[in-house]
């Protein structure tokens, strides 16, 4: 039976490759890449034997989907992404699902993850974490995202550009206080960076960010303290500033935070009579 492989190729440095990776990569009779120009240059770096590339990626999945589907009657196919693993906070996902219901064999070839590489750096509990992949862009969602995640004592790993990271770490300091962090930095690249300390302290280093950027999060405490009322105050404002009712908004404020909802109603009628 055929095989779909899903390869996971380097995050950074090229030499993060597997042997049974490179092995797949010249044996199948297509590789589909998210962007063949740095699939070309992993397997140039290592000698592989020029195979036929073809992009697939978020713009053409729906397109190329077919055309996967067809080639893999005739032999094996691999799927790398741009970095890491395939199927993880990219579009491989869809081809994946669709070669099972197609009823072909899909297979893993395990290898990096930033995921992974920067939760056992950080230097924060990993027993258990969840996974917020590429935060919302709008500050709006963030909030909302994080609010629902406030009681959660899991460590929080997640993905994030530089134009929005000040934005992000402002919003989480907000949400969830000056909770610890690690800032992992260009990951296994030349200009590699591991910062850990608190939200706080990540703003006041992270003044002109540059590169890529994944985020380990210290989670709740599961003897956590009352929220500020400047915390109450924004929760609230951010609901409301939504459409959502002072009613619905007092609830969903004293559920997120953890906070009394009297004192929560208080703070509400407070703001209302300050306004």
């Amino acid at each position: 039976m055929p095989t779909l492989y899903l390869v996971a190729t380097p995050i950074g440095n090229l030499e993060d490759v597997t042997l049974r990776a490179l092995r797949i990569l010249g044996e199948v009779s297509l590789v589909l890449a998210e962007d063949t120009r740095t699939a070309r240059k992993l397997l140039s770096h290592h000698g592989v034997p020029r195979r036929r590339l073809l992009s697939y990626n978020e713009h053409n999945m729906r397109r190329r989907t077919p055309q996967v589907l067809t080639a893999l009657r005739e032999g094996d196919v691999a799927l790398v992404s741009e970095a890491g693993t395939p199927g993880i906070s990219d579009p491989g996902y869809e081809l994946v699902r669709a070669a099972i219901e197609a009823g072909f064999e899909v297979s893993p070839v395990p290898g990096p993850s930033a995921v992974v590489a920067a939760l056992a750096a950080s230097g924060l509990p990993s027993r258990e974490f969840t996974f917020l992949g590429f935060l919302p862009r709008r500050s709006t969602e963030r909030c909302r995202l994080f609010a629902g995640l406030a009681s959660d004592p899991r460590t929080l790993v997640a993905f994030e550009s530089p134009h929005r990271l000040r934005a992000t770490l402002e919003d989480m300091r907000q949400a969830w206080g000056d909770r610890r962090i690690a800032v992992c930095r260009e990951l296994t690249k030349l200009y590699e960076e591991f910062f850990r300390g608190t939200v706080s302290q990540a703003l006041e280093r992270f003044l002109e960010p540059r590169g890529e950027f994944t985020l380990v999060i210290e989670g709740a405490s599961l003897e956590r303290p009352e929220p500020s009322e400047d915390a109450i105050r924004a929760a609230l404002g951010r609901l409301t500033a939504s459409g959502m009712s002072a009613k619905d908004a007092v609830a969903q404020v004293a559920r997120d935070l953890g906070a009394p909802r009297r004192r929560v109603y208080s703070i509400a009628v407070a703001k209302a009579d300050d306004t």
